[in-house]
């Protein structure tokens, strides 16, 4: 199986080690921070009958370690509470190039801000939302970064207005060829391997990547889990396939009526030198009319 589609990149994601790892890798924190792992509905609840429904990929909150304080005292149990930073996280794998994925993107963490927003909540409480995007297409541009990070700032200062929201595009076909020693580079490596060498060689002395390639493995030997994963295969496949089908008939069709447009503009532009010459000579409109037909 190949991790990057998402049937098996969602059951990969199953594992916390792998979990915990590739989350460290993404938001470069110490893996072992992450203390606790918490799995939640990815179909996102609906306020109205009309309004779209949201289905996450892998959506997650984590009990993230503050950095410790020194202390003279014992921590009383509200500080012990407060040890912990809760974060929530939609991640989200997409092979095929989408136009509008920032917007996507925005709309999924905005969904999962808005559910935090019970009456008695404090502003000041609401969990920091993460998106975190993989894309399996070039996207931004004006970057060759393969990483990039964003917030909300300032246009001319570039002042970050808040911290409660966060975005992570990974954009694998930009993996440069020179490894940047980052456990990133491993991961995205990882998730665009394909053969058995590959993964062996780019797992070997990561714990959290052999422990992704294990649950691989295992998924990979369930019969069950290698027909929905085939399923998946052909569903995405038939996408593409029907989307560059559409390109070329498009093409197509644009080129042909490209030609027409063009003998039609091409005779028009030499009827009117025609006439402009046969004016020049003295010849009334009857008489051109009579030539041009």
């Amino acid at each position: 199986m190949r991790p990057k589609v998402d049937f098996a990149f969602k059951e990969i994601m199953m594992d916390d080690d792998a979990l915990k790892g590739f989350l460290s890798a993404v938001l470069n924190i110490n893996p072992e921070h992450i203390r606790r792992i918490f799995r939640k509905n990815t179909n996102m609840q609906k306020v109205h009958k009309e309004e779209k429904q949201a289905i996450l990929d892998v959506r997650i909150v984590i009990a993230q370690a503050k950095p410790p304080k020194k202390r003279k005292r014992p921590m009383s149990e509200e500080e012990q509470e407060e040890k912990f930073i809760l974060k929530e996280i939609d991640i989200e794998i997409q092979l095929s190039y989408m136009a509008a994925w920032a917007d996507r993107s925005v709309f999924y963490v905005a969904k999962m801000l808005v559910e935090q927003g019970e009456i008695d909540q404090k502003y000041s409480n609401f969990k920091k939302c993460i998106g975190i995007n993989l894309l399996d297409f070039n996207y931004i541009d004006q970057t060759e970064k393969f990483h990039t990070v964003w917030h909300i700032r300032e246009d001319s200062e570039h002042i970050k207005y808040t911290d409660t929201v966060e975005w992570h595009v990974v954009e694998l076909p930009k993996l440069p060829s020179i490894p940047d020693g980052t456990d990133l580079y491993k991961w995205v490596q990882f998730l665009k391997a394909e053969t058995k060498e590959e993964f062996e060689m780019i797992v070997q002395g990561n714990h959290y990547l052999e422990s992704a390639l294990k649950r691989l493995e295992v998924i990979s030997q369930d019969e069950q889990k290698r027909l929905e994963y085939t399923a998946r295969q052909k569903t995405l496949y038939d996408y593409n396939t029907f989307m560059e089908e559409n390109y070329d008939r498009g093409y197509d069709d644009g080129r042909a009526e490209g030609k027409q447009e063009g003998k039609a503009e091409g005779k028009q532009e030499r009827d009117s030198e025609l006439i402009a010459k046969w004016r020049a000579k003295g010849m009334t409109d009857e008489e051109i009319n009579a030539l041009l037909n």
